[in-house]
């Protein structure tokens, strides 16, 4: 890893412009590993233009907010892309148009891309590498109040406030070190958990609505209908995905729901069943007990439900 690490510094140092990247439908982590990286770099590195790139998410204005460049901005520039596992994935197509590509993520390596990557899926998140990386590098990188900020946002945001199995000891003691750099974890942790009325609405809908399998697999379909009377669009039920979980008999959960375009996205998350296999099969992926596919119909969404229910039958 260290040599991982020094080759990104060397990389860093070498180009005046750095644009950083994430991927698309951007959670906390995504948001917090990238504006905390780029504010360290703003502050360790006064002298370069360094951009977030990526569609504006008003909901993650309060981590930070992104930067509008044009093509030519992509000349003679690093390009780093954190907490991203596949090249489709990452939002703004121009990724490609810089000098050099580096891949920062905690997702396992499963479709690697970029000129130098560091992945290391053992972290909670990319976030909590962000970090690793300043602290590799304290005698010459900054740690700003901003990107303390940030990446705390993003460690909460992936671990569920440390609740999920990826939480180490580790975790913690960086959680402590960016506290003690002014992050304020009570307000970051109430913000994450504050919901609007409507998806207070939909949270009611998925504990009234979810079958619960006799080996505890559990399901939920959120058809574009139902979002329409809730008044919630696609992006906005990422905060009901975890909600299954909390259900003592529950083990594996998929969340089925629909978009624009009639297929479906799946959001897979288990307790103790590795299900990121399952995700590969149907055009997904991502980590052995949180990850994501896609169904093209319903028939596809009743063989995802057999295939969780044989894996928790099986455990």
């Amino acid at each position: 890893m260290a040599d991982q690490l020094s080759q990104i510094l060397e990389q860093i140092k070498k180009y005046n412009k750095i644009i950083i990247h994430r991927h698309q439908r951007p959670d906390p982590d995504a948001i917090g590993s990238q504006v905390g990286l780029g504010e360290i770099l703003k502050a360790s590195f006064p002298y370069k233009q360094v951009y977030l790139v990526g569609k504006h998410i008003p909901g993650f204005d309060w981590i930070g907010t992104m930067d509008e460049i044009d093509g030519e901005t992509f000349n003679d520039a690093l390009v780093i892309v954190t907490d991203t596992a596949n090249a489709p994935r990452i939002d703004d197509r121009r990724f490609n148009n810089g000098d050099e590509l580096i891949k920062i993520d905690h997702h396992p390596n499963d479709e690697p891309f970029g000129d130098l990557m560091w992945v290391e899926p053992e972290a909670s998140s990319c976030s909590e590498m962000i970090y690793d990386f300043y602290q590799h590098f304290s005698d010459q990188l900054t740690l700003p109040q901003q990107a303390a900020h940030a990446l705390y946002a993003g460690i909460i945001g992936d671990t569920g406030r440390f609740l999920y199995p990826a939480t180490t000891p580790r975790t913690l003691l960086v959680a402590g070190a960016l506290m003690a750099a002014g992050a304020d974890a009570a307000a970051i942790s109430r913000r994450e958990d504050e919901i609007s009325l409507p998806l207070a609405r939909l949270s009611a809908y998925v504990y009234e609505n979810l079958t619960i399998l006799d080996h505890g697999a559990a399901y939920v379909v959120l058809t574009n209908e139902l979002l329409e009377q809730f008044g919630l669009t696609e992006a906005g039920t990422s905060a009901v995905v975890s909600l299954p979980g909390r259900i003592k008999d529950v083990r594996a959960w998929a969340i089925f729901v629909e978009q624009a375009d009639g297929h479906y996205r799946i959001r897979l998350r288990s307790k103790g069943p590795v299900i990121n296999e399952l995700a590969k099969k149907h055009d997904g992926g991502g980590h052995p007990l949180a990850s994501g596919a896609k169904a093209k119909d319903k028939a596809e969404i009743k063989r995802v439900i057999a295939e969780l229910d044989e894996l928790t039958s099986n455990e």
